[in-house]
C-alpha cells in the first residue's frame, strides 16, 4: 500500500511517501517560491527518487486546514486532481493535528500555533494520554494572549510550535513554564500527516475526491473587509 502525504497549509511545502506503513522519503522547502511552482515538481521528484508510478498510489493524505487560503486552495487542488484521475480517496488531515504530531509521544502539553495575522493564530492543544494522541482544546482563531492564558491555567509544561512562534516569541518566553520546539519539529511536515493519515485510514476516515474540501475557520481577507464596508455603509 503506497500513501502520498502533502501539506501546503503553510508557507513550507512538504510532501511525503509512506509504503506498507513505512516513510520512504519525504521532500520540504521553506521558500519564497509559491505552493503552485513547486507542489507538483516536489512529489514528481519525490516519486522518481522512490522509483514509484504515480499510478501505484492507492491513497493521499492531504492538510485540510487551517491555514493559508491560496496555500490551501493548492493542496487541496493538488490533491483532488491526483485523487480524481488515479481514482483513489483523499483522507482528510487537520493541519493543526498533523503540526502537533511532529513531535511525536511527549509528557508536555503540545500547543500548535499558526499565524493567523489580525493579532491571531490558529490553534488548539493536544496531549498524550495513555499512549494515546488527544484534543484536549479545539482548534480556533484566537488571540495569541487567550491562548497563552489557557496554556497558563492548565499548570502544565507546554510546548510551542508553528510559524506562529516566531512572530509572538517574546510572549511565549515570559512564561516559566513554555518552551520552544527545535527546528526540526517546528513547521509542518508531510511525513506527520502520512503517519497521522495511516491512523486515520484505519479507522476509515477517508474521503471521495469531490468530497474533500479545506477547512478555514476564518472567513478569507476579502470577504471580511467586504463585510466591514458594508457595515459602514459603503459600497463595494
Amino acid at each position: 500500500m503506497k500513501l502520498l502525504a502533502l501539506d501546503a497549509s503553510a508557507k513550507v511545502a512538504t510532501a511525503a511517501l509512506y509504503e506498507s506503513g513505512m516513510l520512504r522519503g519525504e521532500v520540504s522547502l521553506n521558500d519564497t517560491l509559491t505552493h503552485s511552482e513547486t507542489m507538483m515538481p516536489m512529489i514528481d521528484t519525490l516519486l522518481h527518487w522512490a522509483s514509484v508510478d504515480v499510478t501505484e498510489l492507492d491513497f493521499i493524505a492531504c492538510a485540510q486546514g487551517p491555514g493559508s487560503f491560496t496555500g490551501l486552495r493548492i493542496g487541496a487542488a493538488t490533491a483532488k486532481g491526483l485523487a480524481h484521475g488515479l481514482g483513489i480517496p483523499i483522507i482528510p488531515v487537520p493541519t493543526l493535528d498533523a503540526l502537533a504530531y511532529n513531535l511525536g509521544e511527549n509528557p508536555r502539553l503540545i500547543c500548535p500555533m499558526m499565524d493567523a495575522r489580525r493579532q491571531q493564530v490558529y490553534t488548539a492543544a493536544y496531549a498524550w494520554e495513555r499512549g494515546t494522541f488527544r484534543q484536549l482544546v479545539p482548534q480556533a482563531a484566537r488571540s495569541v494572549e487567550e491562548m497563552i492564558q489557557i496554556c497558563r491555567a492548565s499548570g502544565r509544561e507546554t510546548v510551542f510550535l508553528g510559524d506562529g512562534v516566531p512572530v509572538y516569541q517574546d510572549l511565549l518566553e515570559r512564561e516559566e513554564r513554555f518552551y520552544l520546539a527545535p527546528p526540526n519539529c517546528m513547521y509542518q511536515r508531510a511525513a506527520s500527516v502520512g503517519a497521522l493519515g495511516l491512523e486515520l485510514l484505519a479507522m476509515g476516515q477517508t474521503a471521495p475526491a469531490a468530497e474533500f474540501q479545506p477547512i478555514y475557520l476564518r472567513k478569507p481577507q476579502a470577504e471580511r473587509e467586504l463585510e466591514e464596508r458594508q457595515k459602514r455603509g459603503e459600497r463595494p
